[in-house]
């Protein structure tokens, strides 16, 4: 009797369990046909277009006079001058990254920011060895 019982009930609602199944096959070909929806994101920061933020950190100064100096041996002056403008900005009060500063910027032919340099230097280090060799080539080249 149980059988029979068991029979009739799977029989009633087989079709029900099925429906419900065919239903949720037909939703999901549904969903998979629709073409998919562009989300837009917002756009990514360029992290270039930013302006730098300098704190004073003297190892990225020191870190930025050393690759520098590789440049500078390379005979790549632009690049150096480029790292070592950073050092000054890193680091405004390191003589020596305004001093570098300088001479590479003088080795581009670009007196007028050597002679800023070079007058930065002086005021940092006006006891300096290279001090009085300093103030001749800034009296020698007025504009």
């Amino acid at each position: 009797m149980a059988r029979v019982l068991f029979a009739t009930l799977l029989l009633t609602l087989a079709p029900v369990l099925f429906a419900q199944e065919k239903s949720e096959q037909q939703e999901e070909k549904k969903l998979k046909q629709r073409p998919p929806v562009a989300v837009e994101e917002p756009p990514e920061e360029d992290e270039s277009s930013k302006p730098k933020e300098y704190i004073l950190n003297p190892l990225q100064a020191e870190k930025e006079l050393r690759i520098g100096n590789f440049y500078a041996k390379k005979g790549s002056f632009r690049a150096a001058a480029q790292r070592y403008q950073e050092a000054t900005m890193w680091n405004p009060t390191s003589a020596e990254a305004f001093l570098k500063l300088a001479e590479a910027r003088e080795k581009l032919a670009d007196w007028k920011s050597a002679k800023v340099a070079y007058q930065k230097f002086l005021e940092l280090e006006p006891d300096s060895k290279q001090a009085p060799e300093i103030q001749k080539k800034l009296a020698s080249k007025k504009p």
